[in-house]
């Protein structure tokens, strides 16, 4: 299993210059891959762009980019830029958002999903290997051929749900999870997704698992203060659904916390469950929490 770094929000007065260093210093303490999340502040892909060109040899990926508010071609031109820029080392996080984002922040109708996802892939993946696109769907629609630097990246879905995840098994190159517990790994997400990719004639796909982790000796301030700090992650109906599964009252019902062996064996019930990356979301502890994960990353 590899494990990936979640890049910090930069909050100084030189934001790009603060991610080089996360970057640089990710890849020094033995990271494969670096994470930036996409939401209100940095544009990711013109972030990790901006910041990652000429540096170390470490993947770089957003987690993840809205789908709705982007034509798919257009997506698929900047990440083309953007994986030219980094030398081929981008991996492609995208996902839905959710409901209250889409229509009540964005104007946009977040109907049909699922459809609008596939048909959405259906653009953006040949399209990002610089493919001809004639492609009439019911919520997308694309005519052309992308010519410049760049092609062909990985591209991963925000997939939690059933039919989600085996679109992702089937077309893409995996999923990113988010607020998704061990239980719920190895008995719904790996082989919903898994035998998707299976039928469809393709290479198991990549399991990137994100969640909550705090080192500690007091778990249960640690289990109070991720269910403050990601409390909004317990109302999203997707992540909800997560939870539910998993069994979980709220956020700190998932997050990995506990002394060094603790956390370092329920990372091991996630790399057992069949996750092939593990991102931990640093809430609490930092210090102690950070060298675990580098000590973890270079083993």
């Amino acid at each position: 299993m590899r494990y990936g770094y979640f890049l910090s929000e930069p909050r100084g007065s030189d934001p790009i210059g603060e991610l080089r260093d996360q970057i640089a210093q990710a890849a020094e303490n033995g990271f494969s891959s670096a994470w930036l999340s996409h939401i209100f502040g940095l544009d990711a892909l013109t972030a990790l762009a901006a910041a990652g060109a000429g540096g170390p040899a470490i993947e770089l990926g957003t987690s993840v980019v809205a789908t709705y508010p982007r034509h798919p071609a257009a997506l698929a031109q900047q990440a083309m830029t953007v994986n030219a820029a980094l030398g081929g080392r981008l991996a492609l996080g995208i996902g839905l958002s959710h409901q209250v984002v889409i229509e009540n922040m964005f104007g946009y109708s977040f109907d049909r999903p699922l459809r609008h996802m596939r048909e959405y892939l259906d653009v953006l993946i040949p399209a990002g290997r610089g493919e001809q696109v004639e492609y009439a769907g019911q919520t997308v629609r694309a005519n052309l051929r992308l010519t410049g630097p760049g092609a062909g990246f990985p591209v991963l879905i925000a997939a939690l749900g059933p039919r989600m995840l085996a679109l992702a098994g089937t077309v893409a190159d995996g999923t990113i999870l988010w607020m998704t517990g061990p239980k719920t790994v190895a008995g719904h997400v790996v082989p919903t997704i898994r035998a998707a990719a299976a039928e469809a004639g393709r290479e198991a796909p990549r399991v990137v698992c994100a969640l909550p982790v705090c080192v500690t000796d007091d778990p249960a301030a640690a289990v109070a203060r991720a269910n403050e700090v990601f409390s909004v992650y317990g109302r999203l109906p997707s992540y909800r659904a997560m939870l539910d599964r998993e069994g979980a009252a709220g956020p700190g019902d998932v997050a990995i916390v506990g002394d060094e062996d603790t956390v370092l064996a329920r990372i091991g019930e996630l790399e057992q469950a069949g996750v092939t990356e593990f991102v931990g979301s640093i809430f609490s502890g930092r210090e102690r929490t950070q060298a675990l994960l580098n000590r973890a990353a270079k083993s």
